[in-house]
C-alpha cells in the first residue's frame, strides 16, 4: 500500500469495522424501544448520514481525524430498558432531549462538569448492568437455536484469539452466511431492501425523560465523548470539543424523529484513524476522516437491505452478534467499576439495580441504578 493511500484505506476500515461491530446493537436497541422494522432501518440510515457528514466536515475544518459514531453503549441501554410509557414516539422524544442536553453541554460547560462529577465506578457499573442482559444473548441463543448461533460464536472466538479488533466483523460475516442459508430454506427475504426514511412525531413523557433520556445522555458522555477526547489526545490531537458537541447535539436532535438515538465522538475505532497505522505523518491523518465519512454515507444506502436481511431471520442470530460485540465493553466496565475499594459497594449496588431491569413508576432500571449508586456513595462518605 502506498503512503499516499494509507490514510484513505484506514478511514474506510474505521467505518466498516465500527458499523459491522455494533449495528446489531443499534437495531436491538431501537426495536426494544418499540420501533418497527422500517423505523429501525430509518434510524440506522440517519445515524450513518449524520456520522458521515459530521466526520467529513469536522476533520476537514480542523485538519485532524475527528471520527463520529453512534452511541453503542447507549443502544445497549435502550435494548435493556424496553419500551417506555408512550411507546416509540416517547422514545423519540427522549432522543430529542438527549440532543438538546449535548448541545447545552457545548454552550454551558458546567453541565459537562456535573457529568464528570459522577464517580467513574458508578457510571461504569451502570453501563455494565445495562450490558448484562444483552451479553447473555449468545448463551440464550445457543440454547434456543444451536445450529444457527454456534457458527457465529465459533467465528467470533476463533478470530478474537487471532485479532480482537476483527472478531465482531467476522462474527457478523458468519451471521450473514447463516442467515443466507436460513433464508434459502424459508422463502427468502421478506420486505423491500431499499433505504427507508420514516418520520415519527416525538412526544414527551416523564418516564421516558428520566428512564431513557437522562441515562442515555450520561452513558453517551461518559462512555463515548470523554474517552473519544482521550483517544485523540493520546495521539497528539486536541479534540474540537465545542464544535463537536454542537454538531452532535444538533445532529442527534434533528435525526431523532427519523429514528436516530445519539451521535458522539468515536472512542475505540477512532484509534484506527488517529494512530500511526493510518499515516506516519500526523498532518495527513485527517484524510482518514474524509474516507471514513464517505464510507458511512455508502453504508447508509445499504442500511435498508441490511436491516431487512438480519431481521427476517430468527432474532437469536442478530442478538448473539450484538452480545458478542459488547463482551469487551462489559469486561472493561466491570473492571473499572470495582477497581477502587472505596467505591466498590456503591458500584455493586448500581450494577445489581441496573442489571435487574426493574421498571418503577414507568422509569427504567438505569435511572434507579444511578440514584441507588449515588445514595450509597453519599452514605459511605458520611
Amino acid at each position: 500500500m502506498s503512503t499516499r493511500s494509507q490514510p484513505l484505506v484506514a478511514g474506510a476500515l474505521t467505518s466498516v469495522v465500527g458499523f459491522t461491530s455494533s449495528f446489531a446493537v443499534v437495531l436491538a436497541g431501537l426495536s426494544a424501544m418499540g420501533a418497527t422494522r422500517g423505523e429501525s432501518a430509518s434510524g440506522l440510515l440517519v445515524l450513518c448520514v449524520v456520522c458521515g457528514i459530521g466526520t467529513i466536515w469536522l476533520s476537514a475544518a480542523h485538519r485532524i481525524p475527528v471520527i463520529l459514531a453512534w452511541s453503542t453503549p447507549g443502544a445497549a441501554l435502550l435494548a435493556s430498558t424496553g419500551t417506555p410509557d408512550g411507546g416509540w414516539p416517547a422514545a423519540v422524544g427522549a432522543f430529542v432531549v438527549v440532543g438538546a442536553l449535548v448541545l447545552l453541554t457545548a454552550l454551558w460547560p458546567r453541565l459537562g462538569d456535573l457529568i464528570a462529577a459522577i464517580p467513574t465506578p458508578i457510571a461504569q457499573a451502570m453501563l455494565a448492568g445495562v450490558l448484562l442482559q444483552l451479553c447473555l444473548a449468545p448463551v440464550l441463543g445457543l440454547a434456543a437455536e444451536p445450529w444457527l448461533v454456534a457458527p457465529v460464536i465459533l467465528a467470533w472466538l476463533g478470530t478474537y484469539i487471532w485479532s480482537p479488533r476483527w472478531a465482531s466483523p467476522v462474527a457478523f460475516a458468519a451471521a450473514l452466511v447463516v442467515i443466507g442459508a436460513w433464508l434459502a430454506t424459508h422463502g427468502g427475504v421478506d420486505g423491500s431492501v431499499a433505504p427507508v426514511v420514516a418520520w415519527t412525531t416525538p412526544t414527551f413523557t416523564v418516564g421516558a425523560l428520566l428512564g431513557v433520556a437522562l441515562p442515555l445522555y450520561v452513558v453517551t458522555m461518559a462512555s463515548q465523548n470523554v474517552p473519544g477526547v482521550a483517544v485523540l489526545s493520546s495521539y497528539g490531537f486536541t479534540a474540537p470539543w465545542r464544535a463537536t458537541m454542537t454538531y452532535t447535539g444538533v445532529g442527534t436532535a434533528v435525526g431523532a424523529p427519523l429514528g436516530g438515538h445519539a451521535v458522539n465522538l468515536a472512542a475505540i475505532t477512532a484509534a484506527l484513524a488517529a494512530g500511526p497505522e493510518s499515516d506516519p505523518d500526523p498532518r495527513r491523518r485527517w484524510l482518514a476522516g474524509q474516507t471514513s465519512g464517505a464510507t458511512y454515507l455508502v453504508l447508509a444506502v445499504l442500511s435498508g437491505a441490511i436491516t431487512v436481511i438480519v431481521t427476517t431471520a430468527p432474532t437469536e442470530v442478530i442478538t448473539a452478534v450484538a452480545g458478542l460485540a459488547l463482551l469487551g465493553t462489559l469486561a472493561s466496565s466491570l473492571a473499572a467499576a470495582v477497581t477502587a475499594p472505596e467505591h466498590r459497594l456503591a458500584a455493586v449496588v448500581t450494577f445489581v439495580v441496573a442489571g435487574s431491569g426493574v421498571v418503577v413508576l414507568g422509569i427504567g432500571a438505569a435511572f434507579w441504578a444511578l440514584v441507588a449508586g449515588l445514595v450509597v456513595h453519599a452514605l459511605e462518605r458520611r
